[in-house]
């Protein structure tokens, strides 16, 4: 399957791109296998986008994350190991997401 298009910073350009097999192509070019925890992040922030309409910067994120699956994931550190950088850039990129507005 080919790339569908990105745009500079490698964000899907078109929402209704995303599959998972897309999300395996980009996390590949990260350099990054995703595992069933990374999974389970991707598909509450794609749940958390489609009620909102957003993607979360960073502390939102980490709230979002604790109210759904508890303070054990729901910590900067946890979603550090998982998406180096800026996690909830990283995150919103592999999930298909447009690049959240706040994050440099």
């Amino acid at each position: 399957m080919s790339m569908p298009p990105l745009d500079q910073d490698g964000y899907l350009c078109n929402l209704d791109d995303w599959s998972c097999t897309v999300a395996e192509q980009l996390a590949a070019r990260e350099d990054l296998q995703l595992s069933e925890a990374h999974w389970e992040i991707l598909n509450l922030l794609r749940a958390f986008y489609a009620q909102f309409q957003l993607s979360p910067a960073n502390r939102a994120l980490v709230r979002y994350v604790a109210q759904q699956l508890g303070p054990d994931k729901g910590n900067s550190l946890y979603l550090n190991r998982l998406f180096k950088g800026t996690p909830a850039k990283l995150a919103a990129k592999l999930a298909g997401l447009p690049k959240p507005s706040n994050c440099l």
